[in-house]
């Protein structure tokens, strides 16, 4: 059962934000001493003081959440609901009454606090890529139009707004990755796959050519499916898992329409964030959030 008290008291929002934020024991964010003791409140935060540099400290500073006059409360429901249900900056503007630059912003930041995803490969691995529409949204250009992605069919690069995303399921531990890429070659390939347990890993593709240098590598046991010829799964050689992720991701992307490809990577981080919390209960959720930040 999810409490909507979290949302409405906003000392509730700061007591859950103490819980989380010093999890680990209480630090100065400045000099990261741990000999700060409590002095006093800042409006319903917890005021420190640490002892070594003489700076004085709240449950928000270096948070994502600093420096924000909004309320807490506000920035929780902001958070969850974006995670959570995929929830749009522009719905986020009308349901919180607060401006969609801040909002914007306030996401923005919160995404680029996410960790970026470190496999560490078991195998058997999975490897596919899809190709997404984002062009230079927001960045000024030297004409007027504003570039949403190359909305023509099939592969794409980089530099022609349309990047390729590659999408990494590992069997072994049952994790899924999402990467952005700046082109879908060999090197990124095997960058991707660089950090593995195994000295030889078998990986399932696709026909696509450029995984085609796997073939002569003995660190890869490449197998393949060519779907060009109607093949799309051989017992457990196929992609079907990295195809089924990629259309969860083609959805993730889609509300939040004409999306910069600078700032694909953190969009993609919080689709990554969203398959942790997917199944666990609204506390637990938004608790699962709020550490990924921290």
């Amino acid at each position: 059962m999810f409490s909507l008290k979290t949302f409405v008291s906003e000392r509730r929002a700061a007591n859950l934000l103490e819980q989380i934020r010093w999890r680990d024991g209480i630090y100065c964010p400045r000099c990261r001493a741990e000999s700060a003791i409590r002095y006093g409140s800042y409006r319903v935060f917890q005021r420190y003081l640490c002892k070594d540099c003489g700076r004085t400290f709240n449950d928000k500073t270096g948070t994502v959440f600093e420096h924000s006059a909004i309320p807490l409360r506000k920035w929780y429901l902001a958070v969850y609901t974006y995670i959570r249900l995929n929830t749009s900056i522009r719905q986020l503007d009308a349901e919180l009454a607060v401006s969609y630059k801040t909002v914007y912003r306030r996401v923005q930041r919160f995404l680029r606090a996410l960790d970026a995803p470190r496999p560490q490969l078991e195998g058997p691995v999975e490897i596919d890529e899809l190709y997404v529409n984002a062009g230079k949204k927001g960045r000024e250009r030297d004409w007027l139009s504003r570039s949403r992605g190359l909305s023509t069919r099939g592969r794409g690069t980089y530099h022609e707004d349309k990047p390729p995303v590659f999408i990494l399921t590992d069997r072994g531990a049952g994790e899924t990755y999402v990467h952005p890429a700046k082109a879908a070659d060999e090197s990124t390939i095997r960058l991707l796959l660089a950090d593995r347990k195994e000295e030889s890993l078998t990986v399932y593709t696709d026909g696509f050519r450029a995984y085609e240098p796997l073939d002569e590598d003995d660190a890869f046991d490449r197998q393949y499916v060519v779907h060009g010829e109607g093949e799309y799964a051989d017992g457990d050689m196929h992609v079907n898992t990295c195809e089924s992720h990629a259309s969860l991701a083609r959805r993730w992307l889609s509300p939040h329409r004409g999306i910069s490809k600078d700032k694909l990577t953190p969009y993609l981080r919080g689709l990554q964030l969203r398959k942790r919390v997917r199944r666990k209960p609204g506390d637990e959720a938004l608790k699962t959030i709020l550490e990924a930040a921290l």
